[in-house]
């Protein structure tokens, strides 16, 4: 298992920069695009920076950060956001969560 949380992918509105983590190179390009889309609309709209990270048990987080000196940051805005995209993106938060845990974790998967 690992010690810390491992980053998917993250935004940034101070450097106008997007982050994906080549681990997770497998992924199909239209997820990839979905975050990318998902992560650098989250910083238009709220600033700061988003990163999406798994923790150690597989879950999905969403880490936002923003300076002290940045009056533009949302951080209400950022909360009803991030509770909307989890609403909405449901389905592929939950996939991406089940990805993580079978082949980086190496947990089995449940039979329904």
């Amino acid at each position: 298992m690992y010690e810390e949380n491992i980053t998917l992918c993250g935004a940034s509105s101070y450097e106008k920069k997007y982050y994906f983590n080549e681990d997770f190179h497998a992924l199909p390009d239209s997820v990839k695009d979905e975050l990318h889309i998902m992560c650098v609309l989250y910083t238009e709209e709220i600033g700061g920076v988003l990163t999406l990270e798994f923790d150690q048990e597989g879950n999905l987080e969403f880490r936002v950060e923003a300076l002290e000196a940045d009056a533009m940051f949302d951080d209400i805005g950022s909360a009803l956001r991030i509770k909307q995209l989890r609403r909405e993106k449901a389905e592929l938060l939950n996939s991406l969560e089940l990805y993580y845990k079978v082949f980086f974790l190496g947990e089995e998967v449940e039979e329904e």
